[in-house]
């Protein structure tokens, strides 16, 4: 594992992390395939349908495509635990999950804070979200298209903290002046000192989708209004923790 961290997060407590275990099972190469079977047949299905269609048709054909519900595929389960321990140990406001597909890391991240929106494509699974959270009173769910996140999202400043977790490499159009624009819009839902929590699968830029994520991550990183205050990379996913500025400061820093 390689961890990046600036000298003065070391005295600020974070959220408790995952007991140790070994990160997968030989049951997580099922998912693996799972996951490789999905992401093909969306590919052909948004080349047959359009974008949102494809979505919306795969989640219809598979409830759950990508095997996240699965219990024991360990995983995205220890994925999500690990990234969350990333984050400042402290009640959160309001918190968005831009790409929440049905709800995982929303249900997560829901017993930290005060309410949670996951923003989902897909029509067919916010409804599964939705059915799959009735228990969890703080959680909402909403469909939009995050490159239309303001016709969704019109308040600024609303979230102190944003889940940006295996969504941005799903862009039909993934260029850096869309990832560029992307990011803009959903700095704008942050009040400054407010968190991003950036997620993604990686391979240790052995293949195509690794550099199409360290691209994603380098876009987020070069926004002026962010700051880099903690990233972690583990067998396989890289997570990156930014924190939007406060007069060119980090409010994670001491004072």
């Amino acid at each position: 594992m390689k961890l990046k961290q600036k000298p003065p997060l070391a005295s600020h407590k974070t959220l408790p992390s995952p007991s140790p275990q070994f990160f997968m099972s030989l049951r997580d190469l099922a998912f693996w395939y799972r996951s490789a079977k999905a992401d093909s047949a969306l590919s052909r299905l948004q080349r047959e349908h359009g974008v949102q269609e494809g979505f919306d048709r795969l989640y219809s054909q598979s409830p759950d495509p990508w095997g996240y519900l699965v219990p024991h595929f360990r995983y995205q389960r220890l994925k999500y635990e690990k990234s969350m321990a990333m984050l400042p140990a402290r009640r959160y406001s309001s918190v968005l999950d831009v790409g929440c597909g049905l709800g995982v890391f929303t249900r997560m991240v829901a017993p930290h804070c005060d309410s949670a929106l996951g923003m989902e494509l897909s029509s067919v699974a916010v409804e599964q979200a939705m059915r799959l959270s009735e228990n969890v009173p703080n959680i909402a769910f909403a469909q939009g298209d995050i490159l239309q996140i303001d016709s969704v999202l019109r308040d600024e400043n609303a979230f102190d903290l944003i889940l940006v977790a295996d969504v941005l490499y799903y862009l039909a159009l993934l260029s850096d002046e869309v990832l560029t624009t992307v990011t803009r819009s959903i700095v704008q839902r942050l009040p400054p000192g407010g968190l991003i929590l950036l997620v993604n699968h990686y391979f240790f830029d052995l293949d195509s989708q690794s550099r199409t994520v360290r691209q994603i991550h380098n876009a987020m990183e070069a926004s002026p209004s962010l700051q880099l205050v903690r990233e972690q990379r583990h067998p396989f996913f890289l997570a990156s923790l930014y924190e939007k500025c406060v007069e060119g400061e980090n409010e994670l820093q001491p004072k």
